[in-house]
């Protein structure tokens, strides 16, 4: 066994959140790409495969049937599978319904439970961390952590927007619970647990169960308690580990011990510390002084700056900024952490050859990217204003040309990202390029 390997196909941020734990840690590691995957570029030197969060449907697409066959037959053959979010839905068994099948692409079946629908739309945008309960007595789950606690003083993880593991009743044995959420109680749960944008600790008890008899509305997230957030079993002669919590998430000391040791367990090498250090992309040096590439980092920058300034943006962490409903943050957060790292690094000799091939049509897209981006900021503001003035199905269709549907993402966005993408994977990894 020599390297742990990184998926890096459609994981964005996700995949730059992995990128940095493993710098931390002191790991080796290789980035790979679905279509590696699919020729061979998993084997008996490769210790463990690491697949960031995304949307499980994008990486499945990535993969195709022929790199889903190729990750499953390695994982049979003694490969272990560590899955986060998006990573850890892909590792789960598809659903007969076609309906609930295409909402998150073919599984890759390494685990005979499934994904669970979220019923109540607004539980899907939970985010921050949580209290958890261990299993105790498994050699992937440290003793300091799985000690039993006081209610309210369990250790806590961080959940962004997670999925939920459903058990399909026959046919699920040999898969076991390595953590539980510890309830959603608004008196003991973390200050950053968030409901859409809704600190949960902020609200109280008597506040919830009057939205719930006067508006219907239940906040309090009932999946929190006593539902499963890491599992794992083996799959042949290997092994899989899914996860809905980020444990690679920085500064989230709990999390990170525990992620620490779990790759010691899997991959068999030690890491050399057992915490991801806060992060501040924004304010990594930079060490790619293209002057285009650096006018999209500032240009991408004032965007952000625009949406804070009118709240529609907010701080969720110094590498997370969140957004109130309807506004794509979550595409302007990932773009503008790739380029920060993007000229954060020392690029490889690839990644300039690439850039000069992709230089024109980048600046081309980005300049109608920004200009567009800063209209729809503005008319999204004046829409909270003033409702009846600006038609809803103008603003879906900006919004479609920008980003694409909220489903399967695209527009110029996409174009954008894909080009970051592409000259992160040939930079990061290299000798030359490590800067965490």
């Amino acid at each position: 066994m020599t390297d742990i390997a990184i998926f890096w196909d459609a994981s964005q941020l996700w995949g730059l959140l992995v990128w940095r734990a493993a710098e931390a840690f002191g790991l080796p590691y290789r980035l790979v790409k679905a279509q590696d995957i699919a020729q061979g570029a998993l084997s008996d030197k490769t210790s463990l495969l690491i697949v960031p969060g995304g949307t499980a449907r994008h990486k499945s697409d990535a993969l195709g049937e022929r790199g889903r066959e190729a990750l499953r037959a390695w994982v049979r053959g003694g490969g272990r599978y560590l899955g986060f979010c998006g990573g850890a839905g892909l590792g789960l068994t598809d659903v007969d319904d076609p309906v609930r099948t295409a909402g998150i692409g073919k599984g890759l079946n390494l685990c005979p439970w499934h994904r669970a629908e979220i019923t109540e739309r607004i539980q899907h945008f939970v985010s921050g961390h949580v209290r958890v309960r261990f299993r105790e007595g498994h050699p992937l789950v440290p003793e300091s952590l799985a000690a039993p606690r006081a209610a309210g003083d369990e250790p806590i993880l961080p959940i962004w927007w997670p999925g939920r593991f459903a058990a399909p009743g026959a046919g699920a044995e040999g898969v076991e619970t390595l953590a539980r959420y510890a309830g959603s109680d608004p008196r003991t749960c973390p200050p950053d647990l968030c409901v859409a944008d809704l600190p949960l600790s902020s609200l109280s008890p008597s506040v919830l169960e009057q939205w719930i008899e006067l508006y219907g509305v239940s906040l309090a997230p009932a999946f929190l308690n006593g539902q499963p957030c890491v599992l794992h079993g083996r799959y042949g002669k290997g092994s899989y580990t899914l996860s809905y919590s980020h444990l690679e998430t920085p500064g989230s000391p709990d999390a990170n011990r525990w992620l620490a040791h779990m790759l010691g367990v899997l991959s068999g090498f030690a890491p050399a510390r057992e915490t991801v250090p806060d992060w501040r992309p924004g304010e990594m040096p930079i060490l790619w002084n293209d002057a285009d590439l650096l006018a999209a980092r500032q240009g991408m920058g004032e965007l952000i700056r625009l949406g804070l300034s009118h709240d529609l943006l907010f701080e969720r962490a110094p590498w997370l900024t969140g957004w109130r409903a309807g506004v794509p943050g979550s595409g302007l957060n990932s773009l503008f952490m790739g380029l920060c790292v993007l000229t954060g690094v020392v690029p490889s000799p690839e990644a300039q050859r690439r850039w000069e091939s992709l230089r024109v049509r980048f600046a081309d897209r980005f300049y109608l990217f920004r200009q567009g981006v800063e209209g729809l900021l503005l008319a999204q503001r004046l829409a909270s204003i003033m409702p009846d003035e600006v038609p809803r199905t103008i603003l879906a269709e900006q919004r479609l040309s920008l980003f694409g549907s909220a489903m399967q993402g695209g527009g110029l966005y996409k174009e954008l990202m894909d080009m970051v993408d592409s000259l992160l994977f040939l930079s990061l990894g290299r000798e030359g390029g490590r800067r965490a």
